[in-house]
């Protein structure tokens, strides 16, 4: 059987949520999976930084290596840039070659400096009040092909859905930087997939998207589905090592 590259992404994703703490680290780890993926398509090494959007407000929140968070606050700094067009028009913005482009001088001449010379911004939808971008740059002008700046959509409507999943384990209790909260919505999504696994003699990723189709149909938090299956199942609630 033949394994879709968006599935093994998918699979990458979700064993990403799963282990790490804080929406923070999430989005780290995603940034680097983005950068080996489009540095792949594009045949260079391509750095990529991750800006999140809540309200009007736009911050760097991670990077594939520190140079691409260096490079992506300096775009915050500015003000605006690829990246954050990409978020107002909520598609992929890119500029080709940063000493010919007319939009961001400012931002450009830093860039330039920097040894950047093209940038691609690729948005991904949240919800209704938080949005991300995942900010690709590159060493040489005119580095993104048409293909490349498909693919970098792609990833991001894939991971736009785990970056939404993310967000929803990571806030779980109002605390995303909270381990003992993550440890504990880890503990009962990953006893949860092994009950649905069980029913439906399915693998770990099949039992995660039967679980996250549960979450989006119900609209609860997909730690609170798992809760209520472990509870339903088991007749206790799931607790981890920590809480004993």
């Amino acid at each position: 059987m033949t394994v879709s590259p968006e599935h093994e992404l998918i699979v990458e994703l979700q064993d990403l949520i799963i282990g790490t703490d804080t929406v923070a680290d999430f989005l780290g780890g995603l940034s680097a999976i983005a950068s080996s993926a489009i540095s792949r398509s594009a045949g260079a090494e391509i750095e990529c930084g991750v800006t999140l959007k809540h309200g009007k407000k736009t911050a760097t929140v991670g990077g594939s290596t520190p140079r691409a968070i260096h490079l992506d606050k300096i775009e915050q700094r500015v003000g605006d840039g690829p990246c954050i067009l990409a978020l107002k028009v909520k598609k992929p913005v890119l500029m080709a070659d940063a000493r010919t482009d007319p939009r961001w001088p400012g931002y450009q001449k830093a860039l330039m400096e920097e040894g950047c010379f093209s940038v691609l911004g690729v948005p991904m939808q949240l919800n209704e009040d938080a949005s991300a971008a995942l900010n690709f740059f590159a060493p040489a002008v005119n580095s993104f092909s048409e293909e490349t700046i498909t693919e970098a959509a792609r990833f991001a409507d894939v991971a736009g859905r785990a970056v939404r999943l993310a967000v929803r384990i990571g806030t779980a209790e109002g605390a995303a930087d909270n381990l003992a909260a993550a440890m504990s919505s880890r503990t009962a999504i990953n006893l949860a997939c092994g009950i649905v696994m069980g029913q439906n003699r399915c693998s770990q990723a099949e039992a995660m998207e039967i679980l996250i189709k549960v979450s989006s149909h119900r609209n609860q938090k997909l730690r609170d589905v798992a809760e209520e299956m472990v509870l339903k199942v088991s007749g206790e609630e799931p607790a981890t090592y920590f809480d004993k």
